[in-house]
């Protein structure tokens, strides 16, 4: 750059050289948050588990049924209250497979706790290390639930339903509760297309609106009924 007077402007370049350099950081800054943003941090291997999807599989019946839950929702623990024996006797009988996809809506009614990302993380973590259980302390941890607007369940609670629920709690699986190994993972699920909260109910790939009625709501859906 030069004036008029054919000398060089030194004082009017090394001002746009540091306004490029302000704007090379902001969009620096910018692509790393949004990076950390959509890392699902490490992702569970089990077989069981969908690593693209989220969903926690159990059973292996022609007929699917998927339901999206938060471990702090109130009507999810209704949902599992007047359908979850239902569901659970459909899995044991071989007439379904059960997609089960833990998501963390509700963490801002958790006093800070996180109580949905970290239920959910330990949901993976139990299915991850001894799937053969993890469906009793997927079950269990509805007779636990906290309620809205509390700290919810601390780590220590949530080891303890799992070892009630049977599960071969280890060292390993123990840390990895506590250090909340999957609460990114857990945390980058989404509901479908179409939905709009929690508990989600999706019978061979269709939506379906809850009413808490089992009957209603998978029995009368299901092909081989």
């Amino acid at each position: 750059m030069a004036t008029a007077t054919g000398k060089t402007n030194w004082f009017a370049i090394w001002i746009s050289v540091a306004v490029v350099a302000v704007l090379v950081g902001v969009v620096a800054v910018v692509a790393v948050l949004n990076s950390q943003a959509s890392d699902p941090g490490p992702v569970p291997q089990a077989s069981g588990i969908n690593r693209e999807t989220g969903a926690i599989t159990f059973g292996d019946g022609p007929d699917t049924v998927a339901t999206y839950v938060d471990f702090m929702c109130p009507y999810c623990g209704q949902f599992e209250e007047t359908e979850g024996k239902t569901i659970s006797g459909l899995v044991d009988d071989g007439s379904i497979t059960l997609e089960v996809h833990p998501v963390t809506i509700l963490d801002r009614l958790s006093q800070g706790t996180e109580y949905s990302s970290r239920a959910a993380s330990a949901m993976y973590a139990v299915a991850e290390a001894d799937p053969d259980n993890a469906y009793a302390f997927f079950r269990a941890l509805w007779d636990e639930r906290p309620q809205e607007q509390t700290p919810g369940l601390t780590d220590d609670e949530l080891i303890q339903i799992a070892k009630d629920a049977g599960v071969n709690v280890t060292a390993e699986l123990e840390k990895s509760i506590k250090d909340h190994e999957y609460k990114s993972f857990a945390q980058s699920q989404e509901l479908p297309e179409g939905a709009t909260g929690t508990p989600t109910l999706v019978v061979n790939d269709e939506v379906v609106p809850v009413t808490y009625d089992p009957q209603a709501d998978i029995l009368s859906r299901l092909s081989a009924r």
